[in-house]
Parts: C-alpha cells; sequence; structure tokens
C-alpha cells in the first residue's frame, strides 16, 4: 500500500485536473500504481468507475472504488455501477448514491439506450439529480444510438455524459458504424457533433483511445470542434498504463499523456484549456472550484 504522504502533491501545475473516468483494478492494475499514474499527470482529483457483472474481468467493482475513495477521500471520486439487465440495479445504485456517489456509470452492457433497463436508470438519475455516463459501440452496448436524441430529448433534466468508439466516430457524417477507429477527414454534421450543439443536457467524455482518435484525426476539425463545445468537453483518461509512461499497456504508450499533449495543441487558450480539464466536470459534479 502506498501512504498518502508518499505520493506527489495532486495539484503542482498552474491547471487543477479532473479525470472524469479511470477504474480500479484496470486490466489487473494494482492501486500503487494507479496511484502513481494520476500522480505522475498532476490529476487533482479522479472520478472512479466501478464495473458490475461482465465487466469485473477488466475493471473493478464498486466496493473496490469506495475502498480507494475512503482511503483517498481528497484524491478520488465515485460513479455507481449495476448490471441494468437485473432486477436489484436500481436498488443497487440508489443504495450507492446515498452513500456517496455523484453519478451513474460507466454503463457499458448489452442493451438498447432506449430499452426498458435503460429508461429504469434514467428516471432513477432524473429522481436523484446525478449524470449518467454510458458507452456506446455499435451492436455492442447501448446500441441505438441514431436514436438516442429520443432519450435527451425524454429526459432534459437528466445530464448525459457520451463516451466509446461509436460516440466518437459520429463526429463524422460519413462514419461506417463497422469501423470503430476511423481515420482520415472528417464529413461535417455527425450525430455527436449536432448533440452537443443542440441539447443542453449531453457532455463528451474525451478519454480512452476513442477520445484520443477524436482529437487526432483531422486537426484541422478538431481544432474547430473543441472551440465550438469548450463548455461540453470533459477530459477523463480511461488509461490502464502503470506509471503514465506507457508502462504495462498492449501498445506502449500512456493515453493520458498523448491526450493531454493534443488538447494543449488543439487550445493554446488557458482558460479554453482549464475548463474542459477541470470546470466542465467539477460543475456537473458539484465540486468546489480550485483557485
Amino acid at each position: 500500500m502506498v501512504m498518502a504522504s508518499a505520493l506527489p502533491a495532486p495539484q503542482a501545475e498552474a491547471q487543477p485536473i479532473l479525470d472524469l473516468h479511470q477504474h480500479t483494478k484496470y486490466n489487473g492494475r494494482p492501486d500503487q500504481q494507479l496511484l502513481a499514474h494520476q500522480a505522475y499527470h498532476h490529476i487533482t482529483r479522479t472520478v472512479l468507475l466501478p464495473g458490475e457483472g461482465w465487466m469485473l474481468s477488466i475493471v473493478g467493482d464498486n466496493e473496490t472504488c469506495a475502498a480507494l475513495v475512503k482511503q483517498y477521500p481528497e484524491r478520488f471520486l465515485l460513479f455507481a455501477c449495476s448490471d441494468v439487465a437485473e432486477s436489484r440495479t436500481p436498488y443497487v445504485l440508489r443504495g450507492d448514491i446515498r452513500r456517496g456517489a455523484l453519478g451513474i456509470g460507466e454503463l457499458k452492457f448489452r442493451v438498447a439506450v432506449d430499452s426498458p433497463e435503460m429508461h429504469r436508470v434514467y428516471k432513477l438519475a432524473e429522481e436523484l439529480v446525478v449524470p449518467v455516463l454510458l458507452h456506446f459501440e455499435h451492436q455492442t452496448y447501448n446500441t441505438g444510438f441514431e436514436r438516442f436524441e429520443s432519450i435527451l430529448k425524454a429526459y432534459p433534466k437528466v445530464n448525459f455524459i457520451g463516451h466509446a468508439q461509436t460516440w466518437w466516430g459520429n463526429i463524422s457524417a460519413d462514419l461506417d458504424p463497422r469501423v470503430l477507429y476511423p481515420k482520415g477527414p472528417v464529413k461535417r454534421g455527425g450525430l455527436t457533433d449536432r448533440l452537443l450543439a443542440d441539447y443542453p443536457n449531453i457532455y463528451g467524455d474525451l478519454s480512452a483511445d476513442s477520445g484520443l482518435n477524436a482529437l487526432t484525426r483531422d486537426a484541422e476539425f478538431a481544432r474547430d470542434f473543441v472551440r465550438r463545445h469548450t463548455r461540453k468537453l470533459i477530459w477523463g483518461s480511461d488509461c490502464d498504463c502503470h506509471d503514465g509512461m506507457g508502462a504495462e499497456t498492449q501498445d506502449g504508450y500512456c493515453i493520458a499523456t498523448r491526450s493531454l499533449a493534443m488538447l494543449r495543441q488543439l487550445v493554446p487558450d488557458d482558460a479554453a484549456f482549464r475548463q474542459i480539464v477541470y470546470e466542465n466536470g467539477a460543475a456537473l459534479l458539484g465540486l468546489k472550484r480550485v483557485s
């Protein structure tokens, strides 16, 4: 176990950083290495997203996340997760939120985004006034992305956070949905771009290779996209490396390192950078402002 006093101060840069998307036990990563990864990037606060059901083969559960939050309450925040197909899900989520979870997610289950199971979750989020983070992946998780607009209309008081391949692939109007990491120029008019512009209750989670791909595939488009949606984008890492430099990863690089560097190129203005890496997420979660 890494003692809190042995860790670098979480805020050593001019900008506070909120990581909206991290996991315990991510592909077997010990907590000590998660702490090292976050400290390397001077992350001020980190949202831990639990898994449930099949997800437990990859990430930690509600209990492991809650234990780390209890150990480091100034560094970590908590969301809640439950397999949406299970009848107990509303009770599990309600209980975890009453015990301090600030949102629901990451929801990554084999259901349609407008299924009865998901409507139960949306209604609970509406009642408890918490955001919902959704993993969109074609024909796999939260399917029917083309119908997601109806959910935004039906639940205007619920703040949704879009994430993953199908969410980010749809910044382009000519997406082949079977291609999860599209390359090359973006055709303007994509569904994700339009939803961010038209609905105040949807935000974009920039984490993972999917978010990184969206920032890097077409620099000219990305620069304009980030400018137009500065107040709707939230930075996260969803990175499983052990040290901030790519250790123990399949591809040998740290997603957080590349993503933060790319954002610095796309958003040279310090105020806009801070908006994305801290202010938007902090406001969504009701956190205190950091001077």
